[in-house]
């Protein structure tokens, strides 16, 4: 980076970049904490940044805040260092000016970006660029634009490693026109979606690898104990995940060649006594996509399993790192492909990416794919085109949802993914009590995957036992920066009915982006618990506008989802008190 600090304008400018993007798009904590520390600092007020105003100003604390009993300040920088990392990694890998939370601080500084050949240059031969530990938050991450310092005996594999990238752009062009011309003259659309990862940036198609997933490394570089613990558990983690392919032997015991979408988890002794290092690698490119170094405290038996959970469920899932790089990459292919697909889905519901991504997995299906990630992403995919009206597949049925989560649960008797579409299934549309079984069975196969702790915390805020839920879905929440609106909302429910009405109001503004009627009335009732009238009319119009038949009788959607009756009369009447009107 250039030593010379940027100018305002050119500061605000990068910092509206950031706020506007894809990565910050899904974390609303993460922009109203960088918006407040940016401005804060150029308005000569760094020396208010401390954890007490951040807590106050920011997460709305009040004056008995604890910061030692109250983690929020320290996880939510952790979370805004993370995503900085990855914005600078991908979508701001060319911005002019770069915004650094340094560790250790909440004063934000400023970086005009360097030439590329400066890149190169600084930090330890023959070491990664690794930042300083992070006192804060426990973390250990990539100092943005760094990277190894070059080895002359690398540089010829570089300009291979160049070389064949463009020709796999020249080939990823010359398919994409090739799809256009087909579709320009009257070739039918969706007739064979063998092309469709290409059309998403992927090396081969559907067809060339029906079943494939990352593959996921593990090995302990040390042998001290806290380190084989770590291992130990990460490996226990790892091996409940439906999205990976874990290999079982450690990196050095294999002679497997290292595939494009080959990942190793390195665990070491960390940079202080006691502490222990993870890593996440990119084994083909050496790239390093999460480092966290571990406390003793954090790696202690009462405390590691949450540790880790947090760790693997940030990296693993189809929201995760992992997915993330290869999509970035143009590396998916088969079931990876339609994994991010389903993902898109489920982070910005509509019938578009609805038909896009069970048209891929239909297609797996028909090339007789053997995963059972297939049939429960079909299940829930179908019953969602019969609950909300979505026209493909044109002969969807609660009974074929069915049917697909069944052979989901034969195909994999272990597997979360199956169990939790079977969960769903019950929750829309069959008993609760079975529902709630079946979720529970696929939060207990995997209890370190968040996404099943949050769809088990669901089920029983449904149920109505507010408090066992109300945990389990928090710590989902706080646990990961990008997660589904659903989760925001059921977390907002439980609060809601604990008479928790600020953190419920919490939980609420972070579905401002989601436009469903009952994410827009959790918006409602929470701007009346602040006292925000202002917003409160605007919700209100919004909703008997564009969701006319629910501003005219909410209870009768929630009694068609399942609400427990208390819960659908204290929503009903929390409506009420917030003015969506008389026709309530």
């Amino acid at each position: 980076m250039v030593a010379s600090t940027p100018a305002a304008p050119a500061v605000r400018e990068a910092l509206e970049r950031l706020v506007a993007s894809e990565t910050f798009g899904r974390s609303d904590r993460a922009r109203k904490l960088l918006r407040y520390l940016v401005e804060r600092e150029l308005a000569g007020e760094a020396e208010r940044l401390k954890g007490f105003a951040i807590a106050v100003d920011v997460f709305g604390k009040d004056a008995e805040f604890d910061s030692a009993t109250d983690a929020v300040v320290r996880v939510q920088a952790g979370r805004l260092r993370e995503l900085l990392a990855q914005y600078y990694a991908a979508e701001g890998s060319t911005d002019p000016i770069r915004i650094v939370i340094p560790r250790g601080s909440y004063v934000p500084t400023y970086e005009a970006a360097a030439l590329p050949e400066a890149r190169l240059s600084g930090g330890v031969p023959g070491e990664p660029a690794i930042g300083a530990s992070d006192t804060a938050h426990g973390e250990n991450l990539p100092q943005q634009g760094e990277e190894p310092q070059a080895d002359p005996a690398y540089s010829g594999t570089s300009v291979k490693r160049q070389l064949r990238f463009f020709w796999a752009a020249m080939a990823l062009v010359i398919v994409m026109l090739g799809i256009l011309v087909f579709r320009n003259f009257g070739g039918p659309i969706g007739a064979d979606f063998a092309g469709l990862a290409d059309f998403r940036g992927a090396t081969s198609s559907i067809g060339q690898a029906v079943d494939e997933l990352p593959a996921v490394h593990i090995h302990s570089v040390s042998e001290d104990g806290q380190t084989a613990r770590v291992a130990t558990v990460l490996r226990t983690a790892l091996s409940g995940f439906d999205t990976i392919d874990l290999i079982a032997r450690d990196k050095s015991e294999t002679t497997r060649r290292a595939d494009a979408t080959d990942f190793d988890f390195t665990v070491n002794a960390g940079p202080s006594s006691g502490s222990v290092l993870v890593e996440l690698q990119h084994m083909a490119s050496g790239r390093i996509l999460l480092s966290r170094v571990l406390s003793p405290e954090e790696v202690s038996p009462d405390a590691i399993d949450d540790q880790i959970a947090e760790i693997v469920s940030s990296a693993i899932p189809a929201s995760g790192k992992i997915y993330g790089y290869i999509e970035q990459n143009g590396l998916q292919r088969g079931l990876t492909t339609c994994l991010l697909l389903s993902g898109d889905y489920y982070m910005d519901q509509n019938a578009a990416k609805h038909r896009t991504a069970y048209q891929c997995m239909e297609q797996l299906s028909k090339r007789g794919a053997k995963s059972p990630i297939v049939y429960a992403e079909l299940a829930s995919l179908q019953l969602e085109a019969v609950t909300d009206n979505y026209s493909y597949p044109p002969n969807a049925s609660t009974e074929g949802a069915y049917a697909l989560a069944h052979s989901a649960v034969q195909m994999g008797s272990t597997s979360p993914y199956a169990h939790r579409a079977f969960g769903y299934l019950q929750s829309r549309v069959g008993d609760g009590t079975d529902s709630m079984r079946w979720t529970r069975k696929a939060y207990e196969l995997n209890t370190y995957d968040l996404t099943m702790a949050a769809s088990y915390g669901y089920a029983l805020v449904l149920s109505g036992a507010y408090s066992d839920g109300v945990p389990i879905m928090k710590r989902a929440v706080e646990s990961t920066s990008a997660h589904p609106g659903w989760w925001d909302y059921g977390l907002f429910l439980g609060e809601f009915m604990l008479g928790n009405r600020y953190a419920a109001a919490r939980a609420a503004t972070a579905l401002t982006a989601k436009k469903k009627p009952h994410y827009v009335a959790a918006r409602l009732i929470a701007a009346n618990f602040i006292g925000d009238s202002n917003l409160a009319l605007e919700l209100s119009k919004e909703l008997s506008a564009n969701y006319p038949a629910f501003a005219s009788d909410p209870a009768a959607t929630f009694t068609k989802g399942k609400y427990p009756a208390e819960l659908t009369r204290s929503l009903t009447k929390a409506l009420r008190a917030a003015g969506l009107g008389s026709q309530i």
